[in-house]
């Protein structure tokens, strides 16, 4: 008699999504990725606009819903006219907004990376080890970099080719696992 030396309970499988819906999400990265090379004042602006337009159903479905589950009423219509305000705010200047949106990107990923970098670093000096204390240095580093230079037009621009670049790679990635499962 063959025992499994791990044993697989049926509970634990995860649901996978179907290699079609992987396939075409792959495409899309491809294609939003190569739009965002090749013509990136168009594609941020289209997305700018689709970021309006996802803010302001998303705040509507956010006061509706507030109808519907009274918990943190106040916090859900509060979310919902914020989202509302800045949805329109951008259909309204979409250009601003393709300009303005890269550069928030910008802004977060620089609070994120010296935030880190400090816990890394306060991690690394408490028992973490060397390579947690340069992971730390090189993130504060590379957050502070991005916090003096958030308006920068070159580092708007380079957020942009590098969201491209990654958008290809990882389409690409997930079009082959598509098919290999």
């Amino acid at each position: 008699m063959a025992t499994e030396a791990w044993p697989i309970d049926a509970s634990l499988k995860t649901k996978q999504s179907p290699w079609w819906l992987v396939l075409m999400g792959g495409v899309l990265s491809i294609i939003v990725g190569a739009l965002l090379l090749t013509s990136p004042v168009k594609t941020v602006t289209s997305l700018a606009i689709a970021l309006g337009i996802w803010w302001i159903v998303g705040g509507i479905l956010s006061i509706v819903g507030m109808f519907f589950d009274h918990s943190a009423w106040f916090w859900k219509l509060i979310v919902g006219i914020l989202g509302i305000v800045a949805g329109f705010l951008i259909l309204r200047n979409p250009i601003a907004g393709a300009v303005a949106l890269p550069s928030v990107i910008l802004l977060l990923l620089g609070i994120q990376g010296l935030i880190g970098g400090i816990l890394l670093l306060i991690m690394g000096f408490t028992g973490g080890g060397l390579g947690t204390i340069i992971m730390g240095a090189l993130s504060t580093g590379l957050g502070a970099v991005l916090l003096l230079n958030w308006t920068n037009p070159a580092m708007i621009v380079s957020l942009v080719w590098v969201a491209g670049i990654f958008l290809i790679v990882g389409g690409a990635i997930q079009c082959v696992k598509a098919f290999i499962r």
